[in-house]
């Protein structure tokens, strides 16, 4: 995902930035697709992928939602600990 942040890529580029397979990195951008945080389109013979804005800022909202829980909790049993 860094990588295409910083602009759309064929896979094999970004096989030749990882230290994985292109299989592997076809793997990884399909669960991706799939989960709404990248899209991709034909260029000749080849398929390129770019983030998905829509599909990241969802992310970025539910990541946010459970920190602020999380953080909502501990703050709780911080101030039950003060009171006892």
């Amino acid at each position: 995902m860094e990588c295409l942040a910083l602009r759309p890529r064929a896979v094999g580029e970004l096989a030749d930035e990882l230290p994985i397979s292109r299989p592997a990195v076809s793997q990884h951008l399909r669960v991706l697709k799939d989960a709404g945080l990248v899209d991709d389109e034909a260029a000749g013979t080849r398929r390129v992928y770019r983030l998905n804005p829509a599909g990241v800022s969802a992310l970025r909202d539910q990541l946010d939602m459970f920190w602020k829980r999380t953080l909502q909790g501990f703050q709780e049993i911080v101030e039950d600990g003060e009171q006892s």
